[in-house]
């Protein structure tokens, strides 16, 4: 879904933090788990009894989602580094887990954990001698957009003009690849288009009622600045009550400021159509599988290889409710970096911009590797 610069909601807000509820504290990793004290990230073998809430997991629900993954993982430089590149780095080392997930029966929770228990290798991640990290949210946005230009269908989605000169995002709006016919839709605000490109893909509505899905096709080469950043720079906005909310609402209120607000993030992402989506599949991921609502992360795959289940442990940024569930690795994204860093994908519709826009919090990740692979165990290798 995501290509260049992590287009989440965290590259929207930098280093800006979500305002209430307030944080509750920081979830610690269960007790008993010592991890390496650095320099440096590192995974840290565990038992299955450590991982929290884990005997209240709903594992059945975990099962599609790991297997989209599976059909995607063939072929693949999957990633990670050091211990988890020797054990999940290839699609082979998969072979056996995919297998075997295929024959789970449907729903059946009980299977579904025997399974993951049977196959898998739960790891701790941490970096310079701590396991907490950092998580972030996205979804897939939804638009109301025509063909053809007309009534409140004024701004264009543009399609990719290939190499050549690079144009920054006010040379764009004010029509400078105009000349080469590149519409691919029109919208009806351009406020949701902005919002359209930094989360990388979305679903426009057609007047007919036919949903179009788009997804990122490139991007004009400039870096992203983000204008929540600017808002608090200015004075307009106090850091702590900075949101994907705050920065919208902001935007309407002003409407004569508000383009020259957007053009000040020179970037720029062009799209392309996906034919074939089924309404209730999610955009496809960096790993090519449908992302699937609270079951897909986004991660940095030089330490966590595409595919792989990871144990999420955070709060739920609305309800302030623990979130700790099995996610896959079935994206990536510029903003995303480090061993214990992950973006959560919230799906579409209002209920998970919401989420997705609030949640920036605290948290610890659980990586789950094949207990096949011909490798000796190092408990504390990264």
């Amino acid at each position: 879904m995501r290509r260049i610069f992590g287009f989440a909601v965290a590259a929207l807000l930098a280093a800006c933090s979500p305002a209430t509820p307030p944080p509750p504290a920081e979830p610690a990793p269960a007790v008993g788990i010592v991890v390496p004290q650095g320099p440096g990230p590192a995974l840290t073998q565990i038992g299955y009894d450590q991982l929290p809430g884990w005997a209240a997991e709903h594992h059945a629900a975990a099962i599609p989602a790991f297997l989209a993954g599976c059909a995607r993982m063939v072929g693949q430089n999957l990633g990670g580094r050091g211990e988890a590149a020797a054990r999940g780095g290839s699609s082979a080392s998969w072979r056996a887990a995919c297998a075997s997930a295929a024959s789970v029966p449907l729903g059946n929770d009980q299977a579904a954990r025997a399974f993951f228990e049977r196959q898998f290798q739960p790891w701790i991640a941490s970096i310079d001698g701590s396991a907490q990290g950092k998580f972030t949210g996205y979804y897939e946005p939804e638009l109301k957009g025509a063909r053809q230009r007309g009534g409140i269908y004024q701004t264009p989605l543009l399609r990719s003009p290939g190499p050549g000169r690079s144009l920054s995002r006010a040379q764009i709006v004010a029509g400078g690849l105009a000349r080469q016919h590149l519409e691919l839709l029109y919208v009806s605000d351009s406020i949701d288009a902005f919002f359209l490109q930094i989360q990388g893909a979305g679903r426009v509505r057609l007047p007919d009622g036919r949903d179009i899905r788009v997804s990122y096709d490139g991007q004009n080469g400039h870096s992203y600045v983000p204008i929540g950043r600017i808002l608090v720079d200015r004075g307009e906005m106090k850091l702590e009550d900075v949101t994907l909310q705050s920065i919208r609402a902001w935007l309407i209120a002003h409407p004569k400021q508000a383009p020259a607000l957007m053009n000040m993030n020179p970037s720029y992402v062009f799209f392309r159509e996906i034919p074939g989506t089924a309404p209730e599949q999610g955009p496809p991921g960096a790993l090519g599988a449908p992302l699937t609502p609270l079951r897909s992360i986004a991660v940095d795959k030089s330490f966590i290889p595409m595919g792989a289940p990871v144990w999420i442990e955070t709060t739920d940024p609305v309800t302030a409710a623990p979130i700790r569930q099995i996610m896959m690795a079935q994206d990536v994204g510029g903003a995303i970096k480090g061993a214990v860093r992950a973006d959560i994908f919230f799906g579409w519709g209002p209920a998970a911009e919401e989420r997705a826009g609030r949640m920036n919090k605290p948290g610890a990740a659980y990586i789950f590797l094949p207990r096949n692979a011909n490798v000796p165990i190092a408990a504390n290798r990264q």
